[in-house]
């Protein structure tokens, strides 16, 4: 990122003294990303220092919160074609700035300091329209593409290597409390505006189409599209994918004989 970084400020001279706040200045990683988020998330009643204190604070107690940026770093430029650099997405993508606010709020969940990662959610909304309860479980390398109206209940856990676009809900069924949310396993993709409900399962290296609603177990490997959603190859012998979903990025392979 600073080999980029220097790069860029070569090529657009105006960029340099942003570069400088945001990045170059830094002794570590783990600083920039507070920097970064307090500025994108403060307001004018909760100011960027006091954000930065609180979030620098929780990136030092926990290490583990920022190798998983790391690998969402690596998730992001190797997903998302749009992605020009590391420093692009640092900077700019808000669905990778989004992510890493959760995992703050969620540190702080675990701490039982729940009106400040409440808070941090709120602001996370507001800023990206990103809505993640801070006691979601969400695994690395993620990918929240565009990311914009996604929405991820309390007891959702999303495994490694997701990749989850735009307008996708992971929500309840309802008004009952306790575990009520979507396990989303390893490897699985979920296409842009779906909604899955309940306290379902969707298998690792599993794909669901856009648009989809899902009510129901998916098992892995298998692709699942439709409101509501049914398997392709059907329930008995469901089409098996060979490859993994959430890495590959593949949106269309199971659509067969499609005419207009």
């Amino acid at each position: 990122m600073l080999e980029e970084a220097k790069s860029d400020v070569e090529q657009e001279p105006i960029l340099s003294d942003y570069y400088y706040a945001s990045i170059t200045s830094h002794p570590s990683l783990d600083s920039a990303l507070a920097h970064v988020l307090s500025v994108k998330l403060c307001s004018s009643n909760l100011p960027s220092n006091t954000l930065f204190e609180l979030f620098i604070s929780v990136l030092e107690e926990s290490p583990e919160i920022i190798e998983s940026t790391k690998q969402d770093l690596i998730a992001v430029r190797e997903r998302d074609p749009a992605c020009i650099s590391y420093v692009h997405c640092f900077l700019g993508f808000k669905g990778f700035l989004a992510c890493q606010a959760h995992r703050i709020a969620h540190a702080l969940w675990k701490q039982r300091r729940k009106i400040v990662a409440l808070l941090v959610q709120n602001r996370v909304s507001e800023a990206f329209a990103v809505d993640v309860h801070p006691g979601a479980e969400i695994g690395k390398g993620i990918l929240l593409d565009h990311a914009t109206g996604v929405v991820i209940g309390e007891t959702a856990v999303v495994g490694d290597n997701v990749s989850i676009l735009h307008g996708v809900t992971l929500g309840g069924t309802g008004k009952q409390s306790g575990d009520r949310h979507p396990k989303i396993g390893d490897g699985v993709l979920i296409g842009a505006g779906t909604c899955i409900l309940g306290n379902i399962t969707i298998g690792e290296g599993a794909k669901i189409g856009s648009g989809s609603v899902v009510v129901k177990d998916v098992p892995p490997r298998t692709t699942a599209v439709g409101n509501p959603a049914r398997l392709i190859g059907g329930k008995e012998n469901p089409r098996k994918l060979d490859k993994v979903p959430g890495l590959t990025m593949d949106q269309t392979s199971h659509v067969s004989d499609y005419v207009i």
